[in-house]
C-alpha cells in the first residue's frame, strides 16, 4: 500500500512522470532522423499541465507549440525556448504577444496588415509562419496564395519569416494525407520559385509521424505521443510500431475513499437511482467527477483499480464525487488507493479505454483533465507502463 502524496487539498489527484514525457520525445526523435522536435503542450499540455511540462521539454525539445497567447506569456515566463502560437493573435494583444518573444502564425494577408502597425510602433522584429491550408478547411493561405506573402514578408524589416506549416486532417487516410502533402509540397515550391530564401517546412504531428501519412521534413509537432498516447484508429506504419510499443502514457488519475457506504439489498446510489443493489453491498466513495474530467459519459461499464483488481462503478458520476463497488473486495478501506487512469498491480486503465466508453477520443479524455485535480510530478523514471 502506498502513501499518499504529502500536501494534496482532496483525496484524489493526477500524477505526471515528466520523464516518461522526456522519453517520449526521445523515442520521436529517433524515429524522425534530423527534423526537429516541437511538441504541442496547448490546453494545459493536454492536461498535464503546461509549465511544468514546458519546463521538462526544454531539455530536449527544440520549440513548443501553444495555441493561445496566455499559454505562450506563462511558458515564457519559465522557459527561453522557440514558442510557436499555432493561431493568429487578436490585434489588440499583439504588443503582448511580441513583448512575450513568441513565433506569431499568419493565416491571411490581413494577419500581416493587423500586425504592422503594432511592429512599427513597439520597434521589434517579430517572427512568423505561414498557415498552408491544404485541406484541413480550419483556415490559413491557399497554396497558390502563399508565395506573395512569403515574399511580402521577407522584403519587410520588421518581420522574419520562420516557417510554413500545414496540418493533417485525416492522418489515419494516407489517401487524404497524400493529396495534402501534394498542396504543400506544392506552396513551398512556390515559395523557392519566387526567390524567397526557404524557412523550414512542417506538416506531421503525431498521427504523421507514427502512421507515416507524411514525411518529417524540417520539424515534426507531436501532441499526444508526447504523452505515451496514440489515437486508436491511427493504422501505425511498420516502420514505427517498435517506436510506438515503447511510448509511455505519463498521467495516472489516483483517489482514496472519503466514505465507506453500506447500502442494503435494494436501496440505491446516485442521482436518479439508476443502480439498485441486488444484495448488501459496500461502495466507496471517490471525491472525484466530471468537474474534475472523469465524464458522466464514463457510464456504468467503467471501472476503477484497487489492490490491482477490476472494481465497478455504480450510480451516475456526479460532479464531484463517484462510487464503486467493493462488495468482492471486503478488506478495502479508506487508506487503499484507487486508480481511475493508470496501472496497478497487473491491471491498467489506459486512456484508449477511457475514450472507447465515454465514445470519444483520447485528446478529449486527456485535455479534461485540465481542471481542479491537484498534479503530483515525478522527475525521475517510473515503472514501465
Amino acid at each position: 500500500m502506498t502513501q499518499p502524496p504529502e500536501g494534496l487539498r482532496r483525496s484524489a489527484w493526477l500524477e505526471i512522470d515528466l520523464a516518461a514525457i522526456r522519453h517520449n520525445v526521445g523515442i520521436i526523435r529517433r524515429l524522425v532522423g534530423t527534423a526537429r522536435v516541437a511538441p504541442v503542450i496547448k490546453a494545459e499540455a493536454y492536461g498535464h499541465g503546461a509549465v511544468p511540462v514546458g519546463v521538462a521539454l526544454a531539455e530536449v525539445a527544440d520549440a513548443l507549440c501553444v495555441a493561445t497567447l496566455d499559454e505562450a506569456v506563462a511558458l515564457r515566463s519559465r522557459v527561453a525556448s522557440r514558442i510557436l502560437m499555432l493561431y493568429p493573435t487578436p490585434a489588440h494583444a499583439a504588443q503582448d504577444a511580441l513583448m512575450a518573444d513568441v513565433e506569431l502564425t499568419l493565416m491571411s494577408e490581413a494577419d500581416l496588415q493587423a500586425l504592422e502597425g503594432v511592429v512599427a510602433r513597439v520597434g521589434t522584429t517579430t517572427a512568423v509562419q505561414l498557415c498552408v491550408e491544404t485541406g484541413m478547411g480550419r483556415g490559413g493561405l491557399r497554396p497558390e496564395a502563399v508565395a506573395a506573402l512569403a515574399a511580402r514578408i521577407h522584403g519587410h524589416r520588421r518581420f522574419v519569416l520562420m516557417g510554413l506549416w500545414s496540418h493533417l486532417s485525416t492522418p489515419e487516410d494516407l489517401d487524404v494525407s497524400r493529396r495534402q502533402v501534394e498542396r504543400f509540397d506544392a506552396a513551398c515550391a512556390a515559395v523557392r520559385a519566387a526567390g524567397v530564401p526557404m524557412p523550414p517546412c512542417h506538416l506531421a504531428a503525431s498521427g504523421g509521424i507514427f502512421g507515416q501519412a507524411a514525411p518529417p521534413l524540417d520539424l515534426v509537432r507531436p501532441g499526444l505521443a508526447v504523452y505515451g498516447v496514440l489515437d486508436e484508429d491511427l493504422p501505425v506504419a511498420a516502420a514505427a510500431r517498435e517506436a510506438a510499443a515503447q511510448l509511455r502514457p505519463a498521467m495516472s488519475m489516483k483517489a482514496r475513499a472519503v466514505a465507506i457506504s453500506e447500502i442494503r439489498s435494494g436501496e440505491t446510489v446516485g442521482y436518479g437511482g439508476h443502480w439498485r443493489a441486488a444484495r448488501s453491498s459496500r461502495v466507496a466513495i471517490l471525491p472525484v467527477g466530471y468537474g474534475d474530467g472523469f465524464m458522466r459519459a464514463s457510464g456504468s461499464a467503467a471501472v476503477a483499480l484497487v489492490r490491482g483488481v477490476r472494481a465497478p462503478l455504480v450510480g451516475v458520476i456526479s460532479m464531484d464525487a463517484l462510487a464503486v463497488d467493493i462488495t468482492d473486495l471486503p478488506t478495502v478501506g479508506g487508506d487503499d488507493e484507487f486508480v481511475l487512469l493508470g496501472s496497478q498491480g497487473p491491471e491498467s486503465i489506459s486512456v484508449g479505454e477511457l475514450a472507447r466508453r465515454r465514445n470519444t477520443i483520447a485528446w478529449e479524455v486527456l485535455s479534461s483533465m485540465a481542471g481542479r485535480l491537484d498534479r503530483v510530478y515525478h522527475p525521475r523514471a517510473g515503472p514501465a507502463r
